[in-house]
């Protein structure tokens, strides 16, 4: 019975704060608003989603968003770096093509969110079969460093989390 009226609880619970975040203003009104759209649109959109993922260690999940954010954060200091310092015949941008593991749809869109959301690194194309992600890098002189980095700060964690 709760599972009817409550689909997907934690999108239930993130459709009220991301509410509460665009009227930037906490009224009784604006609670009430939210958590209406909290029910009713994961509610109505219950159908698409038949085989949803099953987080298998949120716990991990947490430390994965606090290892991207910190990432994040160094990435822009490199990019800037880069952008300020560097002579543009000193700048080594490639494409790195990265296998993957991963076979879940859900785990490889958040791996090609993380890399394309890291500043410095675009995930631009997944092959046919999701065998591989194909990575733009601003910067590296050592390509197979940086496949290697990514496979092992992100796609390791991925596996676990899903």
């Amino acid at each position: 019975m709760i599972r009817r009226l409550f689909p997907h609880p934690l999108l239930s619970l993130m459709l009220l704060f991301v509410w509460l975040a665009l009227v930037n203003k906490v009224t009784p009104g604006n609670v009430l608003l939210g958590a209406i759209l909290g029910l009713v649109i994961p509610w109505i959109t219950a159908p698409f989603w038949p085989d949803r993922p099953l987080l298998r260690s949120p716990g991990r999940a947490l430390v994965y968003v606090i290892i991207v954010l910190w990432d994040i954060i160094v990435a822009n200091v490199e990019v800037a770096a880069i952008i300020l310092f560097k002579r543009r015949d000193n700048i080594r941008s490639c494409w790195i093509s990265i296998p993957l593991e991963l076979t879940s749809p859900e785990a490889i869109t958040v791996l090609a969110g993380t890399i394309t959301m890291t500043p410095g690194t675009v995930a631009a194309l997944l092959s046919a079969d999701a065998s591989c992600i194909l990575v733009h890098c601003l910067h590296t002189d050592d390509p197979e460093g940086t496949r290697d980095a990514i496979k092992q700060r992100y796609e390791r964690r991925l596996k676990e989390i899903f």
